[in-house]
This record gives structure tokens, sequence and C-alpha cells, in this order.
């Protein structure tokens, strides 16, 4: 299974040093997701980890950075999806830099998951909510039942986002899900490393694999 791990939604002087930190415990793959930030404090911000890494990490906007940067991966929001044909040159720009870049995107509904115009549009697809909110009142979307059912039909790599933490990993391996995207947390916690930690021994103790 994939383990992901969101961005914070808000900047602290040593988030980069965390994400670093993070690389060096083992995460292969980070999503950079601040659509707040400007394209300059992003380049400060993907500068701040070491060059190595840098082909662990997938952003979420101010994607022509990833035709001065070696980065793993692009992610499509709703936005980028509605400009098509500015997201389509771009996208024809960043694979002639980079052909191997991975394009990710998200989803909220079964009906998007099965709507087959999207096959092999993206490398994975982020489904939310899947379980109910650890930072709100906000209950997960989907039953178990409909959850498996649409994950035996649909051809793409799924990716459950929302709720989850190390006592999702199993019910989520479970159910089908290719990976797991983990955000309130990692960072909600003093020590988002040591929370790492625990999740990567949750993945060995139930014997999964990490991509």
């Amino acid at each position: 299974m994939k383990l992901i791990v969101i961005s914070s939604s808000h900047s602290s002087e040593n988030e980069s040093k965390i994400v670093t930190q993070l690389f060096e415990a083992g995460l292969e793959t980070f999503h950079l997701r601040k659509h707040r930030l400007s394209t300059r404090k992003m380049k400060e911000f993907i500068k701040g980890i070491p060059k190595h890494f840098h082909n662990r990490i997938v952003i979420h906007s101010h994607h022509n950075l990833a035709r001065s940067f070696n980065l793993k991966g692009i992610h499509l929001t709703k936005s980028h999806k509605k400009h098509k044909f500015k997201t389509w040159l771009t996208l024809k720009l960043i694979h002639l830099k980079n052909p191997k870049i991975i394009i990710s995107t998200s989803f909220t509904t079964i009906g998007e998951l099965l709507d087959t115009t999207h096959e092999n549009r993206y490398d994975y697809v982020f489904l939310s909510p899947v379980f109910d909110s650890l930072a709100s009142r906000f209950q997960g979307g989907f039953t178990e039942y409909s959850l498996k059912s649409a994950l035996e039909k649909t051809k793409k790599n799924v990716i459950a986002r929302g709720g989850i933490d190390v006592s999702a990993i199993e019910k989520a391996h479970h159910i089908g899900f290719k990976g797991l995207a983990f955000y309130t947390s990692i960072w909600k916690k003093k020590d988002p490393i040591e929370e790492f930690n625990k999740i990567v021994e949750k993945f060995q103790e139930l014997k999964i694999p990490i991509e």
C-alpha cells in the first residue's frame, strides 16, 4: 500500500525540516498542498528540502515548478480540471521535461470513481471523506459495502483520505484501498516524526508492504 503524507495547510518555520525528517524516516510520497503560497514561497519551501528528496514531492499548485525541480508528480484539483486547455498545455510541457512524472487527483463520490472516462488518466486518485474526521464532526461519506463494491469494479488505484490514522490502516486494507493519505494524524501531534514511525510500525505489524 502507498503511504502518503499531505502537508499541513498552515505554514510553520520548521516545516521543511520536519518534511526532510519524514523522508529520512522512509516517507516515499509527500503531497505539498499549500494553495495560499505564492510561487516564490513555494520555491523556497521546496529549496528548504535537500535536492535528493525532491523526487518524492507531489505539488497541488504552481505546477510549472515541476519544470524547475525534479519532482515526483502533480495533483490536479477541480479548478485545474475545469481549465482543460491550460492544464493540458501545462502537462504537455512538464512531460517534455519529465516523462515519468505522476498525475493524481481527488474524487468525492463513487460515481466519479466508476466513471470510465478517467481510466488510465491518473496514476492514483484520492477518495474522501472515507472515515469520520479526526479534527471535526464531519462523518465519513460512504458505507463499507459501497466502498468495497466500488473498489472491486474500478481499475483506478484509490487512496483513502479523511479520518486516516494508525487505527484505520487495517480496515482500509481490508476494504481494498491501494494506499492511505495521512494528514491530521501527523500534523496535530506534538511529534510528527514519532507518529509517522508508529504508522510504519503498524504496517509492519500487519505485514502490509509499504510503497
